[in-house]
């Protein structure tokens, strides 16, 4: 029989920085699906994460000062269209990179779903951590 008490505890496992490098929110959707972008956040540990994300261009200075919460144990799915500094937002159809900072290890994945066409792509991968 399993000791629940241990189960109950909560390591905080994961990275505090990582990094995105392919970045793009398709311009346009087809059918019900909407073409969008994910960061997915997993804070497995007993404190609550705070991120702060960076949104770098090619021919434009980064969107800075990007906030966001995951709280303890919990994960977050956060679209990147929603991302704000400011006034400024991601525009759809420009390549981007991402960094996330985070004041505790957490687990960072990026989604996208690609509904262009009516075949429509998942793509999903691991953000790359740095120590």
């Amino acid at each position: 029989m399993p000791d629940h008490s241990s189960m109950q505890k909560s390591t905080a496992h994961g990275h505090t920085y990582w990094v995105i490098p392919d970045g793009y929110i398709p311009p346009d959707s087809s059918g019900a699906l909407e073409s969008h972008e994910s960061i997915c956040v997993l804070n497995t540990g007993s404190e609550d994460a705070t991120l702060e994300i960076t949104i770098y261009f090619e021919d434009r200075d980064p969107l800075e000062e990007i906030s966001a919460e995951v709280p303890a144990r919990r994960t977050k799915h956060i679209r990147t269209a929603s991302l704000r500094s400011g006034e400024e937002a991601i525009p759809p159809g420009v390549p981007y990179a991402i960094t996330v900072s985070s004041n505790v290890p957490v687990i960072v994945q990026y989604s996208r779903l690609d509904t262009t066409q009516p075949e429509l792509a998942l793509m999903s991968v691991m953000g790359y951590p740095l120590t």
